[in-house]
């Protein structure tokens, strides 16, 4: 041991019996020895002869257990021990493949075993569960930065411990018996620490320590099943008991015919005299028969290879081996493992599965700190379906989320094990982690539909129909089978894979059988295949040619001297940035790109690019020099236009779509990816696992039958059931190391345990022999693995030699088709392919080989050009004669009421909605969408602002406006997305709209109700004692108005404004469901998401609406006198009391509208938004008042609207709208209630202060 070393931790103190003398430096020393790991080579050489001296049982143990008030030790000691007990893979990064650094890896897992088992202590742990209880009582504005440190710190160190192996050399303990371990987790039990754990995972205060809690869990249950802790504690139930015997009659009939065999194979004479034989036919070495010299009964076994060297197998293609070693723990840790993790369940699990979730995907966690999620979800889903299956308790893992979490998990693992190689057996087991999530919440579902709950029933319906809808759920299984490779992944990983397809398969068969048709996602891949033939290049350039365009260039450039415009100067780039080709590269690209614009008597362009390239590349004088004059340009360009420069050769292909056989193996480029739906047919997803790659992971996991459960024997026949039987494909099973398993299988001699494999085997076998007795190629075919083409072949028999292969072109068809395409190349037809297929003399040819002909003779430069049209208007491009006429249109119609439907209406060319709708935006005649959108006709759109109403039908159209613009009835238009393509839908959304219109005119028959139904919610909330409240609420709406107003008055945009709450009063009634009942009824939106956290008035809502609601709310309505009138005439002392309130109501209702029209007057609104909010209702007899009061109130409003700029040309439609409005308030006399004669003298009063506001504010 190092000298200083020794000196350091001698300097710590001593241990005297059970008690611990510390020295007075005991402290630094401690910090000393942090300092020496801090700088420990890569040996870890320090770290080894601190575990060679026991510094952790024998000091820091003791210091921290009896000196544990001295805070600055205690911390400096749990320091030094979470460095200590840190995993050796932390130490070294990976296991060590040298041999001297592997020794030195396994010495440090020793120190680190024996630290685990000093760990093992009730002491200890009560130490540190009592502090961190101290710590956790304390809130987290008392906390110190240290506090958290040390919390952290001692979360750690009993992650560390628990983190440590156990040694398989050391501990031999056979289950039921207390192992390390155990030990360790019956003292963090005792000390109390679990329930800290717990108070961890579900306190909201602690969520910082979540993703600490989870690991902790997870390496307390490492060696433990969901299965033996559900039933720990609990007697065997029948079906238990009948199982395990069954398998013990099992092992006994195998060991009996075991015994029997044996029996039979011993020979009558004695073994010195056993013999000699010649076995005929067999040769030896020589040309003689091999002479056997053993006993008979052995002959069956008898093999050249006895004797020989085991053939060593490279480790690249070993199988991977298992790391799992699962043991059953001592009784009583398993019970108190089991109320640990019922406790978690109830109170725990769900809140902390959606931190860890959420820390992960905002990537606030470790480098693969998602194995602890995915195992958390896999173990506790599984003993949440053992212990009495509660869906509420694992809800927050139960969701289409968690599906799509898990399945980019596996994706990603299994690119990384392809990718990483030299770590592939740790992504390996991740990948298998991420399976076994998967398949329990494939379980969890299933579980789900057997639940008597119907609600549980229809939630697991919605999750089934999402992961059967979607392509990449319902193909996972059929890819990881594929992907299958036993060396890298473990036999488990095979077992958990084929027990998961078929419960994924299980289930989405019986919910097919449940429906008629069901519709899934569909995606197909456009791939470009490369031709190997080049099509022959065009007319080649002449120099006769050149020489022409060379005048023509010439000519071109000497009128213009030389000098290009600034446009086209600034336009010119001589390189592609977006090209992964180095920019140095890039400059023989650059000369083609100038000999092209030469070649298209294109000279200033030309120019341009040469001036340009010179400017990026100006060393070695390539285009020129800096000061070269322009006739040294012009020879320049000259000698372009004649070099023979490199160029790429052009891409030429076909676009194909993926076939799933891939029978064309050519060299491919990934497109683009197209989504559609198509009906879903079981049997033909069952046809794709006919695959020899899908059956060879089947077999290779028979190969253990006799060490599989009978579970999974049961899913491998099964799938080979499904295929050889369902599909009646039985020749795909047709191959001799099939059969050699089968042959196997027949002759256990426990094969009457294995029932189900004897039946299917001999299925298998008589189906052989019935095609041998028809093919005699059978016995030859057994030596191949087969697909599809060569399973037909050989059960329907042999195709001829040259049938299914592409027939050849003859020169008389090639001369044919040539003749017959200049025949027909400028006749106009719209599918000259078709035409040509028609007039062909060999009928049998395709599209495809016609097309592909056509591309190989050079008669067309691209099979894009005789791609089918498409059925439809065909019409892409907009011509000027088009525009023309979609501008006059946009003219005519743009004043309307329903621009887009009107043009659509008229246009020649007949085009979609989405198509005019992008055409209009591109040619500048509207700024945005919403300017299209199908307007309300002016007179609703009075109406609905309160023009020209009464009092009673003005509330009402609040009633029906707030109710139609609630935000959990629809979506606001302005925010919803682009309009559809298809115009059916926008047919729909016309109806829609006429049908909200209808609705609103039909509302005003109902007023009185309407009426009640708003200003019954105010009263109330005034009886509540929520007054302040919708004062606040009526300030921020007139507010909003005012600011709605300008935004009209200047043609912006209005935005949603937030509702919020500046005083006491204000924040409390936004919080009762009453008060919220009344935003929504006045259309107001509550917050969308957990982004928001106020209310909103929405965008949508006009000015005027916002007055309308803002007065609403200062209608304090009686409550209902329907119980007073039955219960009897009323007492003359009731009746002066409510006739006061009535005037005191009357009175507020008066002070609102002055107020309304104080605002309006100040902000000069347009004829939309300035509404008659003071023509009401009169009684009778108050006629001549009302009639000279409302043509004062006409005079000055036809004075204002007159000095209004925006309406001039407006003018006689308002006088007479005007008119109309008289006449309305003068014929709604006779339609009031009996509450119009009670409010008619404070109706007086109210038009006379509105009236003498209004005189003073234009004074």
């Amino acid at each position: 041991m190092n000298c200083e070393l020794l000196a350091t931790c001698s300097a710590l103190g001593y241990l005297e019996g059970d008690t611990y003398h510390k020295e007075a430096d005991c402290l630094e020393s401690v910090k000393d020895l942090i300092r020496y790991l801090r700088h420990e080579d890569d040996t870890r050489d320090v770290r080894q002869q601190l575990g060679e001296s026991h510094i952790i049982q024998n000091d820091l143990l003791p210091i921290i257990t009896q000196h544990r008030q001295d805070k600055a030790l205690f911390d400096a000691c749990i320091r030094l021990m979470v460095n200590l007990t840190q995993p050796a893979m932390l130490c070294f990064g990976k296991i060590p493949e040298d041999p001297v650094f592997r020794q030195h890896f396994l010495q440090v897992t020793a120190h680190l075993q024996a630290y685990k088992e000093a760990f093992a202590s009730e002491r200890v742990f009560g130490i540190l569960s009592e502090t961190l209880y101290n710590f956790l009582q304390l809130d987290w504005e008392q906390r110190q930065e240290e506090d958290n440190l040390l919390i952290e710190r001692i979360l750690l160190l009993v992650r560390n411990v628990l983190h440590v192996p156990a040694d398989p050399c050391e501990e031999k303990k056979v289950d039921d018996d207390a192992s390390i371990h155990d030990r360790v987790l019956w003292a963090i039990h005792m000390s109390g620490f679990d329930d800290l754990v717990k108070f961890l995972a579900s306190a909201q205060s602690e969520q910082q320590w979540s993703m600490h809690v989870l690991e902790i869990i997870s390496l307390m249950f490492r060696d433990q099943t969901p299965e033996t802790l559900v039933s720990a504690g609990h007697a065997r139930s029948a079906e238990e008991k009948q199982r395990d015997s069954q398998e013990l009659e099992a092992l006994r009939q195998k060991e009996h015919a075991e015994k029997h065999s044996r029996i039979l194979q011993r020979g009558t004479r004695h073994t010195r005299f056993g013999g000699s034989f010649v076995i005929q036919g067999l040769k030896a070495i020589g040309d003689k028969d091999v002479i056997y010299h053993r006993n008979l009964q052995n002959f069956k076994n008898y093999t050249h290879d006895v004797g020989k060297a085991v053939r060593r197998v490279p480790k690249r293609n070993r199988q991977a081996q298992d790391c799992e070693d699962k043991r059953r723990s001592a009784l009583n840790v398993r019970l108190f493992l089991r109320e640990f993790c019922v406790d978690f369940l109830e109170n725990c699990y769900n809140r902390l599965m959606y931190l860890v979730k959420e820390s992960l995907i905002r990537e606030q966690a470790q480098q693969h700190d998602e194995t602890y999620y995915l195992w958390a979800l896999s173990f506790f889903m599984a003993f949440n379906r053992g212990n009495g299956f509660r869906a509420d308790l694992v809800s927050e893992t139960m969701s289409i989320r968690a599906f799509h979490f898990i399945e980019r998990n596996i994706t990603n693992y299994y690119e990384m094990m392809l990718t990483d190689r030299k770590d592939a057996t740790s992504w390996s087991r991740r990948m298998h982690l991420a399976l076994k999530a998967y398949q329990e919440l494939l379980l969890t579902v299933n579980e789900m539909d057997r639940s008597e709950d119907e609600s549980i029933r229809q939630s697991s319906s919605v999750i089934k129909s999402n992961i059967f809808y979607l392509m990449e759920y319902r193909e996972i299984f059929l890819t990881l089978l594929r992907k299958y490779d036993e060396t890298r992944q473990p036999h488990s990983y095979l077992k958990d894979l084929v027990e998961s397809t078929h419960l994924f398969l299980r289930m989405l068969e019986r919910f097919c059988k449940g429906r008629k048709n069901l519709i899934v996602q569909r995606k197909k891949v456009k791939r470009r295949k490369s031709q190997n033939k080049k099509k022959p290049s065009g007319a080649e350039t002449t120099p006769e040619v050149l020489e022409e365009i060379w005048k023509t260039v010439e000519e071109e450039l000497r009128a213009t001297a030389f000098q290009l415009s600034e446009s086209l100067t600034e336009s010119i780039v001589p390189f592609d940035a977006t090209s992964d080709t180095p920019l140095e590269d890039q400059r023989t690209e650059a000369m083609v790109h100038v000999q092209d614009a030469l070649l298209a008597r294109l000279g200033p362009e030309a120019l341009g690019l040469l001036r340009a390239a010179r400017e990026v590349w100006p060393e070695g004088d390539v285009f020129g020099s800096a000061d070269v004059e322009p006739e040294e340009e012009l020879e320049l360009l000259k000698q372009i236009l004649h070099a023979n420069l490199p160029r790429s050769p052009p891409e030429t292909g076909v676009e194909e779509e993926d076939d799933d056989d891939g029978a064309e193996l050519e060299e491919e480029e990934l497109g683009s990816v197209q989504v559609s739906e198509t009906e879903f047919n079981f049997l033909d997803f069952i046809k794709r696992f006919a695959s020899p790659n899908v059956v060879r992971p089947y077999l290779f996991l028979l190969k253990s039958y006799s060490r599989n459960t009978p579970h999974t024997n049961h899913c491998i026949v099964r799938m080979l059931h499904r295929v050889a039987v369902d599909l009646k494909m039985d020749a795909l099973l047709f191959q001799l190391s099939v059969f050699h398993l089968f042959n196997k299988i027949l002759n256990d001699p426990a094969a009457a345990a294995y029932q189900e494999l004897v039946t299917f085997g001999k299925y298998l076998l008589r189906h052989f022999f019935l095609l041998a007795a028809q093919n005699n190629k059978a016995y030859v075919e057994l030596l191949f693995w087969k697909n599809v083409g060569a399973v037909r072949e050989m059960t329907e028999g042999y195709s001829k030699d040259g049938e299914g292969k592409k027939q050849a072109w003859t020169e008389e068809e090639e001369e044919e088709l040539r003749k017959l395409y200049e025949e027909h190349r400028d006749s106009g037809v719209p599918d000259i392919v078709e035409t040509l297929l028609l007039s062909l003399s060999n009928s049998t040819r395709t599209r495809r080989q016609v097309v592909t002909q056509l591309v190989c003779m050079g008669l067309v430069e691209n099979a894009k050009e005789l791609k089918k049209p498409k059925k439809g208007t065909g019409i892409v491009l907009w011509t000027e004669e088009q525009e023309f006429e979609l501008q006059m249109l946009f003219e005519e119609y743009k004043d309307s009421d329903d621009v887009l439907g009107n043009i659509l209406k008229k246009l020649t060319a007949k085009r979609s909605r989405a198509r005019v709708v992008d055409k209009l935006l591109s040619m500048g005649l509207v700024s945005e969408r919403r300017e299209l959108y199908k307007k309300r006709s002016r007179s609703a759109h009075r109406k609905s602002s309160g023009g020209g109403m009464t009092e009673e039908e003005f509330l009402a159209e609040l009633t029906q406006e707030a109710s139609q613009n609630d935000p959990l009835d629809g979506v606001d238009e302005y925010e919803q997305e682009d309009e559809s393509e298809e115009s059916e839908e926008e047919d729909k959304e016309e109806d829609g709209e006429k049908s909200q219109n209808g609705g609103r005119s039909e509302s005003i028959h109902a007023t009185g109700e309407r009426r009640a139904d708003v200003g019954a919610m105010v009263y109330s909330l005034h009886q509540e004692g929520m007054t302040k409240a919708l004062l606040w609420l009526q300030t921020s709406l007139n507010r909003t108005a005012e600011d709605r107003a300008d935004d009209h008055n200047n043609k912006r945009v209005s935005q949603p404004i937030p509702l919020v709450p500046l005083s006491e009063a204000a924040e409390e009634a936004m919080d009762t469901k009453s008060f919220q009942k009344l935003l929504r009824k006045l259309g107001m939106r509550p917050p969308a998401n957990e982004q928001e956290s106020f209310w909103r008035i929405p965008a949508k809502i006009s000015a005027s609406q916002l007055r309308s609601a803002a007065a609403a709310l200062s209608q304090m309505e009686e409550a209902p006198e329907n119980g007073k009138e039955q219960n009897g005439p009323q007492s003359p002392r009731e009746e002066s009391q409510e006739l006061k309130k009535e005037e005191v109501l009357s009175e507020q209702r008066a002070q609102a509208l002055r107020a309304l029209l104080l605002a309006r007057k100040r902000k000069h609104c347009t004829t939309d938004d300035t509404v008659h909010e003071l023509e009401f209702p009169a009684a009778d007899g108050t006629d001549s008042v009302n009639e000279s009061t409302q043509e004062k109130v006409l005079t000055e409003r036809s004075r204002s609207r007159v000095l209004d700029d925006e309406d001039d040309d407006d003018d006689d439609k308002e006088n007479e709208n005007d008119s109309n409005m008289a006449n309305m308030n003068t014929d709604t006399n006779g339609d009031l209630d009996s509450d119009g004669e009670d409010i008619s003298a404070p109706v007086k009063r109210r038009r006379k202060m509105a009236l003498i506001d209004e005189e003073e504010e234009e004074d």
